[in-house]
């Protein structure tokens, strides 16, 4: 007759899995982070709470690369500073140009997150693998 005192080997395994689980969710990293860039992209290496993540790890926000292109328009409406003229002629002694263009322009980064920078780092939790999202750089006032 087995005592209802002791567990059978399934309950025994079912309580140490229950309980490595625990200890492992208490590791994982929680919530946005600050990190520290100790290898710039595109070889891109973290160091978030002494655990070093590498571009395989990493999801990195476009516009912290190099190369990112951005284009914007808009209306400019100005005038230029005033200048004499080489006429000679009083009506052209000091005068100004109006300015009322639309314009439309590319703006591409050229630089890039850089060795000691700190950044925004976000876990993300998949099926898979536990990834990171490098958001932002951040900067302490």
């Amino acid at each position: 007759m087995i005592s209802k005192n002791i567990p059978t080997a399934a309950q025994s395994m079912a309580k140490i899995v229950h309980s490595i689980h625990g200890i492992a969710q208490e590791e994982q990293l929680q919530g946005i982070m600050v990190g520290i860039i100790t290898a710039p992209p595109p070889d891109i290496k973290v160091m978030v709470n002494n655990i070093e993540l590498t571009k395989d790890d990493i999801y990195i926000s476009e516009y912290l690369l190099i190369g990112y292109e951005r284009t914007a328009k808009g209306h400019l409406v100005s005038a230029t500073q005033d200048r004499s003229g080489g006429s000679g002629d009083a009506a052209y002694e000091s005068h100004n140009h109006d300015i009322n263009n639309e314009y439309t322009d590319t703006i591409v980064y050229t630089d890039t997150l850089k060795v000691g920078d700190r950044v925004s780092v976000i876990p993300v939790y998949g099926q898979d693998a536990q990834l990171y999202i490098i958001e932002d750089k951040v900067v302490k006032l």
